[in-house]
């Protein structure tokens, strides 16, 4: 993944978002360097996800995939990496930064932030299974960035592979600034490569926070969600070369193209129209600075509405940088992008 002396560019882990569908039209419009997964949830009696299994075995892509698990259980979490590194993967990462209550709760993802001791003893078992390469997604603690000084030692000590990190808490969601000292303290302190995530939302702000952390590459989520085209204007930019420019019709074009892409022909019309709904949240927040397509997209119903409010806002030539407006987002709002 790392041959190319260029920053390496990742498409995050999103939860219902990253899946097979989405991979194929990300890939068409330039796409990442490297493919996480949705992640594989991990206990007792859990199995392979199956949809999830066929994003690796059937990737699209033609870039490496990694898979990755969510969960507390290290006996399960063991089990699964085993029965992953079957599969045509480049690495397995743990997801230690998941802000969703409904997770952290259950003290997995972003909740074992709390507990050292207790990602040490995962990420110790979990080196010993992987024979391919290990890699690591967090957040810089729970409720604190304090216990970000005891995390690195942990890493460091059991030689993981890469190390991504998103520069804010768990409880700080998506509401905050992101810490991007935490990250390049990261970089200064681990032996491995470090991403650096968190709000990259344009090719300007990639450089920004590359030249900010000394990170090895970038994890983009909702940025991608947005603008399809942001990891081939970041290569651009990196090149010196002149940005692609979308417009409002090329945009509108990525709207029906992604309705196209996640729409399996046995899903009801109105699940369709929800599904859609969950993007629009973030390729709203680029649209118009008044809000109003989001507020008028969120409360459509039929297909034929949706894409009526989608010519209105998006039929036009006017230039589209895609990078978000300060929006007023409700707890609701910020709840829908909780797994991203």
């Amino acid at each position: 993944m790392l041959a190319d002396p260029a920053p390496l560019l990742a498409l995050a882990p999103m939860q219902d978002v990253t899946d097979l569908p989405f991979w194929r039209l990300m890939a068409a419009y330039g796409g990442a360097d490297v493919y996480y997964t949705e992640y594989f949830r991990v206990h007792v009696t859990s199995t392979l996800d199956r949809p999830i299994l066929e994003s690796i075995v059937r990737n699209p892509t033609g870039r490496p995939v990694v898979a990755q698990l969510i969960g507390n259980d290290i006996p399960a979490l063991v089990r699964t990496a085993r029965e992953l590194q079957h599969y045509p993967i480049a690495a397995i990462d743990l997801n230690l930064g998941c802000p969703a209550p409904v997770v952290y709760r259950k003290c997995a993802g972003g909740g074992l932030l709390r507990e050292p001791k207790r990602v040490d003893a995962i990420v110790g078992a979990l080196r010993d299974a992987i024979s391919t390469r290990f890699t690591v997604k967090t957040r810089i603690g729970f409720d604190t960035p304090v216990v970000f000084a005891e995390l690195l030692p942990i890493f460091a000590r059991h030689a993981i592979d890469l190390l991504t990190v998103h520069g804010r808490t768990v409880l700080e969601m998506y509401r905050s600034e992101v810490h991007y000292e935490y990250i390049a303290q990261a970089v200064a302190a681990l032996p491995c490569p470090v991403l650096a995530n968190g709000n990259v939302h344009s090719a300007r702000k990639a450089l920004e926070v590359l030249r900010l952390t000394g990170a090895r590459g970038l994890m983009i989520g909702r940025g991608a969600i947005r603008n399809p085209w942001l990891f081939q204007q970041i290569r651009q930019h990196l090149r010196g070369e002149t940005l692609f420019a979308p417009r409002g019709r090329d945009v509108l074009r990525y709207v029906h193209e992604l309705f196209e892409a996640v729409s399996p022909a046995d899903v009801p019309e109105h699940a369709l129209v929800q599904k859609m709904k969950k993007y629009m949240n973030f390729v709203g927040l680029g649209v118009d600075p008044a809000g109003q397509f989001l507020h008028q997209i969120r409360r459509v119903a039929t297909k034929a509405d949706f894409f009526h409010i989608c010519h209105a806002f998006l039929d036009h030539d006017g230039l589209m940088p895609l990078e978000p407006f300060n929006l007023p987002l409700s707890e609701k709002d910020v709840l829908a992008g909780e797994h991203l």
